[in-house]
């Protein structure tokens, strides 16, 4: 994963309990922000599935340089 996308990443997991908790106080929300829950997982997904696809793409180029050189 690259280094850029491992940052957001890290966003996103911290902005899960942000939606729950009051920064400041420490406090319970009444009612908790879930649409900015939500947006954070679907990050996450997105994150995941990009990373995912990326070095699938890198290792398909890895094993077509490997085989011409044969």
């Amino acid at each position: 994963m690259d280094k850029y996308l491992l940052v957001i990443l890290i966003f996103m997991v911290v902005t899960i309990p942000i939606a729950f908790f009051e920064p400041s106080t420490g406090d319970l929300r009444n009612p908790p922000f879930f649409n900015l829950m939500w947006a954070a997982i679907a990050g996450i997904i997105i994150i995941v599935l990009y990373s995912s696809f990326k070095e699938r793409q890198e290792r398909r180029k890895a094993n077509a340089k490997r085989r011409s050189r044969k």
